[in-house]
């Protein structure tokens, strides 16, 4: 959480019981220096919006869609005066389960209607929306944005057709998932995995100075997409392409990864890898997109699959580090945030991994499992 966000929310909560919504809002505006839009206040590091109810539950028109546009890349707060306290929601569109006023020509290239207080959610998978949890709610957002939540909206909004393929796996299929722990386990102490990491971090150092370009583009997924091509992109000519432009300082050629589960397959005599990488700007506070639940599921039904992480750290003394760990990883596991219906209503959801525990692991490299509390989260996703 930003220091000027912190400020806020203690301002906030040191008028508990003002009562008066108006009041407040000039408070907060005159102590803090903010903007004025219509009903919005806002400065470079958020946005709000004061309403009133005589409790928590409120129904009001909020804002919208529209114009939340504007501040979705922000957190967006709606502070709701109460008669004895003042409480702060999140509401980026990450946090809201439709859009509700005059919504039904909403399309994806057709931004219309607006949120109620009832259309945000007050628990988001298991995280309260109340003011000590903001930062690390507006943490998940930050990686789905405005447009990785719009056909989500759509959807839930005109009860359209949902995209996406929901795996079914038959009971062989499930005791294989179930046994992937195991298998992960078996591989991360075989002398495969030091194979696979030996060959990953040839590359990392053969293109160590383009990684450290790269690094330096703010676009997470613009950056990230390079590294990932210049480790282990196969196109030899686009990758020379994307080396020239760093090195000359122009822009990248446009190009398209594939949309699979890992960025690098690579088969052993007893195991077949799929490995993805991960880019970690370790001076950033992000929450990183890590895998789709139904492909990490049909991935891990072949007897054979391990799902690995590639992880390339880039520190403030223009270091890289690199860590290879199982996507069972004891601290990576319970650091695995599920946004499960988050990506449509066809699908288990997608999930992120909280950036701090990376930056732990790429400081202090640990490969233990818990073959116990992995099989309880396969067992968890795939009742989904």
């Amino acid at each position: 959480m930003t220091d000027t966000l912190h400020r806020l929310l203690a301002l906030i909560n040191e008028n508990n019981g003002i009562n008066d919504k108006a009041r407040l809002a000039s408070i907060v505006r005159d102590n803090l220096g903010l903007v004025k839009d219509r009903s919005v206040y806002y400065c470079a590091d958020y946005a709000l919006r004061f309403s009133s109810a005589t409790g928590r539950n409120f129904g009001n028109t909020v804002l919208s869609l529209s114009n939340l546009r504007k501040y979705d890349n922000r957190p967006f707060i709606v502070c709701l005066v109460t008669p004895s306290q003042n409480h702060c929601l999140i509401t980026n569109t990450t946090f809201l389960k439709k859009v509700s006023h005059s919504s039904h020509e909403l399309r994806q290239n057709n931004i219309r209607g607006s949120c109620n207080g009832s259309d945000i959610v007050r628990d988001f998978e298991g995280i309260s929306n109340v003011a000590e949890n903001i930062g690390r709610l507006f943490a998940i957002h930050a990686e789905i944005g405005f447009e990785g939540n719009l056909v989500r909206l759509v959807e839930a909004t005109n009860d359209i057709s949902p995209s996406g393929n929901k795996y079914h796996m038959n009971n062989e299929a499930s005791v294989t998932i179930l046994e992937a722990p195991g298998r992960a386990m078996r591989f991360v102490r075989d002398e495969d995995c030091a194979v696979l990491k030996e060959g990953l971090d040839t590359q990392v150092e053969k293109f160590k100075m383009e990684i450290l370009l790269a690094a330096l583009i703010e676009n997470v997924n613009v950056r990230g997409r390079i590294i990932e091509y210049l480790i282990a992109g196969e196109d030899e000519s686009l990758r020379q392409q994307i080396l020239s432009a760093l090195k000359d300082g122009d822009s990248i050629p446009p190009f398209m990864t594939d949309n699979t589960l890992g960025d690098y397959h690579r088969s052993f005599d007893t195991f077949d890898t799929e490995t993805d990488i991960k880019t970690n700007i370790m001076i950033l506070n992000s929450n990183p997109k890590a895998y789709n639940l139904d492909k990490m599921l049909e991935f891990l039904a072949g007897d054979r699959s391990v799902f690995m992480f590639y992880f390339v750290g880039v520190d403030a003394g223009k270091n890289v580090n690199t860590v290879l760990i199982s996507m069972f990883q004891k601290d990576l596991l319970s650091s695995t945030i599920l946004l499960r219906h988050w990506a449509g209503r066809n699908s288990r959801g997608v999930t992120q991994f909280e950036g701090k525990t990376i930056n732990d692991l790429m400081v202090t490299p640990d490969a233990t499992i818990d073959e116990l509390k992995s099989v309880e989260f396969l067992k968890r996703v795939m009742e989904i």
